[in-house]
């Protein structure tokens, strides 16, 4: 309401920064009652992980998220044409490219999900341990639902699309606070930067930026419970609207058009969420025998060298890891010996040779 009500320029950039701060802190402990009564923080559905990856399914009630994982998975989540029919989140399996994706229909979450309305701590707290979430929207109003869903989202930390902010903040001992810039800063200034700092009871601390960074960069740095998620926007009944509409959702960024019920386009998402997965397939081969191409290791594109490979496999491997035999594009010989610090590109073939 404050927020609101105050003009935005240069003279109240402060004021609005400690408001916003002070907004971020107030929600967190929402969140996170500190009392011993009542619920605790917002806990997920009890769904055990499984498979290589996680890809979970959010959007309002009866948009077609059962429809979608019906299709996708084989399993069974009730169908019907009444709202909230799913009641909790239901899980499935997808086998592709060789990796066992997990799939979870989360229950449809309603406006004012991130204050604890319905059931929407849980299934926004279930989101966060998503690798990638798939926000199911209605073709019919996919623009209103979308802005109130990622609303809801950003509420509770979750920043869609966005790579974490490149600034560093090192609290000190003594010092005060110290503020230093490589860019020109349109949003920050020192005494923003104060207040903010203030308002977490930060006295002494180095704040460095490397862009022009907002009052909710840094306050997402503090807080340090931020989650950056890829995520696509799959919209559900394309069979509902009109050609010249089709065409101007399929302009726009991480857009994908489907119809779950007449199976449109499903192998087109599975292809977009492989891509925002970005997971490396690693095959074994065993000693004097052919390389396995039907079971392959699922590594993330961000660890996948040699030793993240050998994890993935066991955990005593490395204590017996000698050298590894690898094949493929990351290497210019074939086959060529490396170290376990050395990066694997996907579809590479790797022979570990243990010690004796």
């Amino acid at each position: 309401m404050q927020m609101a009500r105050t003009q935005k320029n240069k003279a109240t950039a402060h004021h609005l920064g400690l408001l916003k701060a002070k907004l971020a802190k107030l929600r967190r402990e929402l969140l996170t009652p500190t009392s011993k009564g009542g619920g605790g923080a917002g806990e997920g559905f009890d769904v055990t992980k499984s498979g290589d990856a996680r890809v979970g399914l959010v959007g309002f009630p009866s948009v077609g998220k059962s429809t979608l994982l019906n299709k996708l998975t084989g399993t069974f989540s009730e169908v019907a044409a009444y709202e909230f029919t799913t009641l909790t989140c239901i899980p499935g399996v997808i086998m592709y490219k060789g990796a066992k994706i997990q799939l979870l229909d989360l229950p449809g979450i309603i406006e004012g999900a991130k204050d604890g309305k319905g059931r929407g701590r849980q299934v926004i707290s279930t989101a966060r341990t998503c690798n990638v979430i798939l926000i199911v929207l209605d073709a019919i109003k996919p623009i209103t639902h979308k802005r109130l869903i990622e609303k809801e989202l950003e509420g509770f930390g979750i920043r869609l699309n966005k790579t974490p902010p490149n600034l560093t903040f090192r609290r000190k001992d003594k010092g005060g606070i110290n503020f230093t810039s490589t860019v020109t800063n349109t949003h920050l200034d020192l005494e923003t930067v104060k207040a903010i700092c203030s308002e977490y009871r930060i006295h002494n601390a180095d704040v460095s930026l490397r862009y022009d960074a907002t009052a909710d960069d840094l306050i997402d740095v503090i807080e340090g419970s931020r989650i950056y998620t890829p995520c696509i926007y799959v919209v559900n009944k394309i069979d509902q609207i009109t050609l010249e509409e089709l065409e101007i959702l399929d302009k726009l960024p991480h857009y994908c058009p489907i119809s779950a019920h007449l199976e449109w386009n499903l192998d087109g998402l599975l292809e977009k969420v492989w891509e925002y997965l970005d997971l490396v397939r690693i095959y074994t081969k065993p000693k004097g025998l052919n390389p396995d191409y039907e079971d392959p290791v699922i590594v993330s594109s961000k660890k996948k060298t040699v030793e993240d490979f050998c994890n993935r496999i066991h955990k005593d491997m490395v204590k017996q890891f000698k050298y590894a035999l690898v094949w493929g594009s990351s290497v210019k010989h074939k086959p060529q010996r490396v170290g376990k610090e050395h990066e694997l590109e996907d579809e590479d073939v790797v022979q570990i040779i243990k010690k004796i």
